[in-house]
């Protein structure tokens, strides 16, 4: 346990919960009877990670805690700062000829004015 942990130097130890089950699906007989599927859970935020693709615990611990790392990483990224811009004169243009072209369609629906 302590190598799996080894290389994830970001997250402590103390942090991470760790639990062991079988795991279902396509595997057969040995995928069956072996309790290799790890799920971790991150303390501190809440982050559930569960990894069931090898039928080696050893190494579903290391593809939990990568996918934790990174999920931690994309959280704690901050988004890029937006600049606001002026749309530009074609696409002002475009935006009223699709407003004009709306209002000739409800133009058309009206009754004709001698019915009314």
């Amino acid at each position: 346990m302590e190598a799996a942990l080894g290389e994830c130097m970001r997250i402590a130890r103390d942090e991470i919960e760790f639990s062991f089950f079988r795991s279902s699906g396509p595997g057969g007989q040995k995928k069956n009877t072996t309790d290799s599927a790890v799920r971790l859970r991150h303390l501190p935020t809440g982050i559930v990670v569960v990894a069931t693709a090898s039928r080696s615990q050893y190494k579903n611990k290391q593809l939990a805690l990568e996918e934790l790392e990174q999920r931690l990483l994309r959280l704690s990224r901050k988004p890029k700062r937006r600049h606001a811009t002026k749309p530009t004169r074609a696409s002002r243009q475009r935006r009223l000829e699709s407003k004009h072209r709306r209002a000739r369609v409800k133009h058309l629906r009206r009754s004709p004015r001698g019915d009314e």
